[in-house]
């Protein structure tokens, strides 16, 4: 039986902490952004650079399975000690990717009209925000093809390198976000500009880091690479993945439109703390992502025992983390929120519901941590259908909670899909485990 590295704590983190570097440069972009066409001194830039944002993102985010499944499949090729299979993912993951943006580019006017016809605007902003699009755009092909760089990298637990890709993207996005507005006078496009040459390059440097692969000539091996029983292997893990992703978004969108019809306080109050459940995600990423590659890597190797290890230690260092993000809340929650929001009524209302932001990171690390033991093992046709049984269970608990406690009812049944999603697929981890010894 095939070894793949002991699992330490230091192992864990080291994959991990890089990872939560790294989101944190995700809101400090999204500031800059706004700022630099904050000082064109109007409305309507701000709006057409948040709006524009939204509807690519929205995009993008279809296409998210391919980070997840690309991260799976590679660790268990690289546990097995398939050295042409993980080169040979990387060139499935990109041609999926950049064929995935060429689509978008192909099909931008009626996707941005169906994104305009859900996020309407005044003919100013939507005029501006079509300019934006216009541009960005053209680089949906490297915005998505990252995604599959970052899996690929991921699986070999090569984080470091995510993080420096992510720093000059990120940080060449923002030098030139500088430049072309401030210094050039582009407005609205020159955001867009900004963001085109970071995310081209992005893919360049992603290229470059991932270099070790175009050493074996499986990258080029197109036998390999379109082999039926592989291809439909990696449909079936991206297409359980999307669907289940979905279903978790279709929890959060009702979330949100169902808190609407208790007022426009309460439905800001509901934005703002959902930002709580951001962060919370984005510092356990770090961990789930650890998880991921020693979960991938130790199945292909048969390796039950590393399996267990590298689960446990991972979820251990996420509840660590959760305990102590969920103190925050608890301690310097009011600031926060006075922080976002400097509406009296919407900073009094997000208080009320504190206590259960508070709780949300420790009921649903169970849900988070077994993901990303689950997307490393590929158990997708598991997450998928625990997916819907938690989706079933949800919605029982808003018809169930909600016209008797309100608001607070709706968010208790968001708790409930919380820990429903844990529970369920912790139910089938003893059948994933089971699997490392076959």
């Amino acid at each position: 039986m095939a070894r793949v590295g002991e699992v330490t704590h230091r192992r864990v983190l080291a994959t991990a902490i890089p990872i939560v570097i790294s989101n944190a440069t995700v809101p400090i972009l999204g500031a800059v952004d706004t700022g630099v066409v904050g000082q064109l001194g109007e409305a309507a830039p701000i709006g057409a650079v948040g709006i524009g944002a939204v509807i690519l993102t929205g995009l993008y985010w279809v296409f998210g399975f391919l980070r997840m499944g690309t991260t799976g499949l590679t660790s268990q090729a690289y546990g097995a000690g398939q050295a042409g299979e993980v080169s040979a993912m990387l060139t499935r993951a990109l041609m999926i990717g950049l064929a995935a943006g060429a689509g978008i580019v192909l099909l931008q006017l009626p996707l941005f009209w169906l994104g305009f016809a859900l996020s309407p605007a005044s003919v100013e902003v939507e005029g501006l925000a079509r300019s934006y699009l216009s541009i960005r755009v053209w680089s949906a092909p490297a915005a998505i093809a990252i995604y599959g760089v970052t899996g690929w990298l991921i699986a070999l637990e090569r984080t470091r390198a995510v993080l420096l890709l992510q720093v000059w993207m990120n940080g060449l996005n923002i030098v030139l976000d500088l430049w072309f507005v401030l210094g050039l006078g582009w407005g609205v496009e020159g955001v867009a500009f900004a963001t085109f040459l970071a995310e081209w390059s992005g893919l360049g440097v992603g290229l470059w880091l991932c270099r070790a692969a175009f050493r074996q000539p499986a990258w080029h091996d197109w036998g390999r690479i379109f082999d039926l029983v592989r291809l439909r292997q990696v449909m079936a893990v991206n297409g359980d993945i999307m669907l289940r992703s979905l279903m978790l978004q279709a929890i959060f969108m009702s979330f949100l439109f169902l808190g609407a019809q208790f007022g426009d306080v309460t439905l800001a109050a509901n934005q703002v703390l959902m930002q709580f459940l951001a962060i919370s995600a984005y510092a356990l990423d770090g961990f789930a992502f650890a998880a991921e590659a020693i979960v991938g890597q130790a199945l292909g190797a048969r390796d039950r025992a590393t399996l267990r290890r590298g689960a446990a230690l991972a979820s251990l260092w996420s509840t660590v983390i959760v305990i102590g993000v969920s103190a925050v809340y608890l301690v310097a929650g009011g600031w926060l929120i006075d922080v976002m929001t400097t509406a009296p009524q919407v900073r009094i209302e997000a208080r009320r519901y504190l206590p259960l932001v508070a709780l949300a990171p420790v009921l649903g690390v169970g849900a988070f941590m077994l993901d990303g033991i689950f997307i490393g093992a590929t158990r997708t046709r598991d997450m998928r259908n625990m997916m819907a049984l938690s989706l079933v269970i949800y919605a029982v608990a808003v018809v169930v909670f909600s016209p008797v406690f309100g608001n607070f009812g709706l968010w208790g049944a968001l708790l409930v899909s919380f820990v429903a999603r844990g529970v369920t697929l912790g139910l089938r981890y003893p059948a994933l485990e089971r699997a490392a010894e076959r």
